[in-house]
């Protein structure tokens, strides 16, 4: 089979980037011919496959003048046109689109009558400010079901009048256009959670499933210990539960807390540090590479995923489970599909800050419950995210689309 891998980005950016190389490489371990299209960038990854590339759109710095080019472009669509002109795919497997390349390059390849597979790693099929956060990171729901005029009262996107505007525009385009319902073919979202937002918002049930990402488990087999601390790995960003972490954690007694990880919210945990004296205590270890992230995780405790926004499906929980170490994770988005409680961790509520300290101490003050949560966690992983049960599920939705052709 021959299908190409559609992201905006083609370089590792996030947990969508991730996905979309880790599917490519599982796809030609099975034997299928993948090419990718995405946008120029100089940190772009070079893979050894066909590579097609539109130009970069940088959405902070970019010409006004092109700003309805993240609506629909015509140059975007013409290259695509030609990708698939030059490839013949069988499928078309397309990631994060919207903004940089279009749904023009949907409309090319519904042109050649291609079916068209879509991972959904967040909600802007929902939300023009894709997170489901205000300007001021607050759960906001008010854009469901069409009522885009929400984000541009609020200033949803970035406190940016005409990027919210654009935003709440490509939405109403979107859904005039019938591009999730009709155009795509089958949606894949890596969590429950935003397969139940898809279908609340109007979205065809019948084409949406979820599966949980996927991971190569035999990278994840490494020796483990206890070192005692509690590690918190992500953006240090109010949205991540940062700063509900740091609260909890400074009421704790004599424990470590490592924060790997930068963002907006550096400056102030530092200040928190420095007026409360916790320089003992918390340690920020700035920006780890992959290897150094396995590192702190093999030799934590416990985990800490503290977000107070609709998480998807985390690969920090599907790392830390594999490694074989228990996640302390709010009960938000799709983190409590991963994380059982009582089970393989713990989950509390993820506005609470007393909850998030009480379930800290326990197993800061538990080594042996610390340690079977974790077996428990890598049993888990072993059984969930393997990545041959995901190929068998994903396969079977190629051959669904391609026989409804």
């Amino acid at each position: 089979m021959k299908i190409l891998l559609v992201n905006k980005f083609h370089y590792l950016r996030g947990g969508s980037e991730k996905y979309y190389f880790e599917l490519a490489n599982l796809l030609k371990e099975k034997g299928h011919e993948i090419a990718f299209f995405s946008m120029q960038n100089e940190k772009n990854i070079k893979t050894g496959e066909k590579e097609y590339f539109v130009d970069e759109i940088d959405l902070n710095t970019g010409s006004k003048l092109k700003a309805l080019d993240v609506i629909y472009s015509k140059e975007n669509k013409k290259k695509m046109t030609e990708a698939l002109e030059d490839f013949k795919p069988d499928i078309v497997h397309v990631n994060n689109f919207q903004r940089q390349l279009s749904e023009s390059i949907i409309d090319a390849i519904n042109e050649k009558n291609i079916p068209i597979v879509f991972t959904a790693h967040d909600v802007q099929a929902v939300c023009p400010a894709i997170t489901m956060l205000d300007k001021d990171k607050q759960i906001c729901e008010l854009c469901m079901k069409g009522k885009y005029f929400n984000c541009i009262k609020k200033k949803c996107i970035k406190n940016s009048n005409l990027k919210s505007v654009l935003g709440a525009i490509e939405g109403k385009y979107y859904r005039l256009k019938k591009v999730y319902n009709k155009k795509i073919s089958y949606i894949i979202t890596p969590s429950e959670f935003y397969k139940e937002k898809l279908i609340e918002d109007g979205e065809n049930e019948k084409n949406i499933e979820t599966i949980h990402n996927f991971i190569h488990l035999e990278d994840y087999n490494l020796d483990i210990s206890d070192k005692g601390y509690g590690l918190y790995i992500g953006r240090l960003a109010k949205e991540k539960g940062i700063l509900n972490l740091v609260e909890a954690f400074s009421r704790i007694q004599g424990e470590k807390l490592y924060i790997a990880g930068d963002g907006p919210e550096k400056e102030k945990i530092e200040k928190i540090i420095e007026n409360r004296d916790l320089q003992d205590n918390i340690k920020l270890l700035g920006y780890l590479n992959q290897d150094e992230v396995k590192k702190y995780i093999k030799n934590a405790r416990f985990i800490v995923v503290p977000s107070i926004w609709y998480e998807n499906c985390p690969y920090s929980i599907l790392e830390t489970q594999a490694i074989g170490k228990p996640v302390i994770g709010a009960d938000i988005g799709g983190i409590p599909e991963l994380v059982k409680d009582k089970e393989n961790g713990l989950i509390y509520k993820y506005d609470s800050i007393d909850e998030l300290e009480t379930k800290m101490k326990l197993l800061f003050e538990n080594k042996e419950l610390a340690e079977q949560y974790g077996k428990k966690a890598k049993e888990y992983a072993e059984k969930n995210y393997n990545k041959e049960i995901y190929y068998d599920k994903i396969i079977k939705i190629y051959e669904k689309v391609l026989k409804e052709v």
